[in-house]
């Protein structure tokens, strides 16, 4: 029967846990888009419209077996078998402390592993209830299983998420660079490799939904699932051979002009169009520079002999300021605030614009060189090797197929951080009873709940995050944010394959890292960032732990008011 006495501990609950799937969303959907923004492959209010569907289809679609295992592998819940309501209250001080730490993280910049956070929550309570013996640190008996159960297997993500995705992304890039980008024509043969790559992200996609399931049942044998990952992938490759692939060549190779999206599905027959014929004079390039803005050596070199000129002179004359380089003028979705009292119509339309577009109204790539960390990050970018926009062109369309593959697994694998702990609280509510075995399965509404506050958060407020990750890291390009990407998703896939809740946000940054470092230059990252985002991921789980066991200690052990 409910426990209908606890009422205000499901409400409490259900408010944090939303909180939590909300800044879930606001701080994390910068490991997936952040890249592909910083290069300018996407811009920002589309990024975000793609991220929204992807993010919630991930975590509606598959996303319940994570779920189950964030709430099962750190704390013996067979312990509270005799008092079920002590476990949810455990719950929900695990959400409260995660979503609180989540939020000051969010607020102050700092892009932290929210799967480590609600960690730190549920270890904060168990040690609280139940002692220190109360909490499984590592699985006795060695092997992958004491590597992916307990506490042990946070201090392992450290280790294992950045630099798997660092191998992963480094590789990826390295076949990229020495196979295409820097060979003679280099776009020529990028395109030689395209199918190849769409090829094998369609494969890491099909590996996720067969691999980790979710509502829906897979009757497939070991030796069947290879076979189903790879023939899907040759499949979708050679779609993209046979209709995309000849698109891009008279895009990219021959500027064909006239040519618009919708010319894709003719395929071959576009090879039998004619010669191009000359572009009016106000026509704007598809191919756009990626490296714009982005300062070269001799610029450097010139700008410091500049102000060590002006400086100089400054010395014995009066000063005389620097002028600032003038942004671009850009579009803005919301608009100037109109004058007028607050029940105006104008001003009325103009708050619902406000509400609705203020997170995705954003320059973000403009702010990612100032802040938080960013000194000297235009010496960094100089010394970074820059190559063909018309190869980088190419990249650009498999930088956002990566992203949003990104997206889909983040959301499978991190809405477990909002709804485990909810969806133990719910159910101990409903059935006054701790959750059985076989009915640990996490309600369709829980997940769709779940998505949606990650969607809202990363639409509202994910621009905050953003800002601090991409070109504050090192110089990004689209062929650098593929590998960057496709290196990421790669792990977060093998990771759920293997039943152990890595940080997206430790596999993107060694992912960034290990690309970095393929310039042959250390000088080409930002190790102070680098450093930030480290010290970001050693505090998050003492911190949570210590708010969620302080809030379930005073709890247990506050004194009670007896009236006569």
């Amino acid at each position: 029967m409910p426990l209908h006495q606890f009422d205000y501990l499901l409400v409490i609950g259900t408010l944090f846990a939303f909180l939590d799937a909300w800044n879930i969303g606001a701080n994390d959907v910068a490991n997936a888009w952040a890249t592909s923004v910083a290069s300018r492959s996407i811009e920002y209010l589309h990024a975000m419209i793609i991220a929204a569907l992807m993010e919630f289809s991930g975590a509606v679609g598959v996303g319940a077996r994570v779920a189950d295992t964030i709430r099962t592998k750190i704390v013996d819940t067979s312990q509270f078998a005799d008092s079920p309501a002590v476990l949810m209250l455990g719950m929900v001080c695990a959400v409260i402390a995660s979503s609180l730490y989540l939020t000051f993280a969010t607020k102050v910049g700092l892009p932290v592993s929210t799967t480590h956070s609600l960690m730190g929550g549920v270890i904060g309570f168990g040690i609280a209830a139940l002692g220190v013996n109360g909490i499984q640190w590592v699985k006795p008996g060695g092997g992958l299983q004491a590597i992916n159960s307990g506490v042990v297997q946070v201090f392992m993500a450290w280790i294992i998420a950045p630099v798997l995705a660092g191998f992963f992304a480094s590789a990826i890039f390295l076949i990229t660079k020495y196979a295409v980008l820097v060979r003679r024509n280099p776009a020529l043969k990028g395109l030689l490799l395209v199918p190849v790559y769409f090829g094998v992200t369609g494969s890491l996609v099909v590996m996720l939904l067969v691999w980790k399931g979710g509502s829906y049942e897979v009757n497939l044998t070991d030796g069947e699932i290879p076979v189903v990952v790879v023939l899907t992938g040759i499949g979708f490759g050679s779609l993209v051979a046979i209709f995309f692939v000849p698109w891009l060549y008279r895009v990219v190779i021959l500027e064909d002009w006239q040519l618009r999206f919708y010319h894709i599905y003719q395929g071959p027959f576009l090879l039998r169009r004619g010669d191009v014929p000359p572009p009016p004079s106000d026509h704007k390039n598809r191919v756009r520079d990626y490296y714009e803005g982005h300062a070269t050596q001799e610029e450097v070199d010139s700008r410091r002999a500049d102000l060590e000129s002006r400086d100089s002179a400054n010395s014995t004359n009066d000063k005389e300021a620097v002028p600032a380089a003038t942004p671009k003028e850009r579009k803005s979705l919301v608009g100037p605030k109109p004058s007028g009292p607050w029940y105006s119509g104008d001003m009325i339309f103009w708050g619902i614009k406000w509400a609705v577009f203020h997170g995705v109204d954003q320059d973000v790539a403009g702010h990612q060189a100032s802040g938080l960390a960013s000194s000297n990050v235009d010496e960094m970018h100089a010394r970074a090797a820059r190559y063909d926009n018309r190869a980088e062109y190419l990249y650009s369309f498999l930088q956002i197929m990566t992203a949003a593959t990104a997206s889909f697994t983040h959301g499978a694998n991190d809405v477990s951080n909002a709804i485990g702990p909810y969806a133990t609280i719910f159910q101990i509510w409903r059935d006054g009873r701790l959750p059985l075995n076989d009915e640990a399965e996490v309600p369709l509404w829980i997940l769709i709940f779940g998505g949606a506050g990650i969607v809202i958060g990363l639409w509202t407020y994910g621009y905050n995050i953003m800002r601090n990750l991409g070109n504050k890291i090192t110089l990004h390009s689209p062929s650098r944010g593929f590998s960057m990407e496709l290196g990421s998703a790669f792990t977060v896939i093998m990771a759920t394959r293997l039943s152990l809740p890595v940080s997206t946000t430790q596999c993107i940054t060694g992912a960034t890292v290990g690309v970095g470092l393929c310039n042959g230059d250390w000088r080409t990252i930002n190790w102070k960032m680098v450093g930030w985002i480290y010290a970001g991921w050693f505090i998050t789980l003492p911190v949570s732990a210590l708010i969620s066991g302080s809030l379930m200690a005073f709890i247990l052990n506050a004194p009670r008011w007896l009236s006569m």
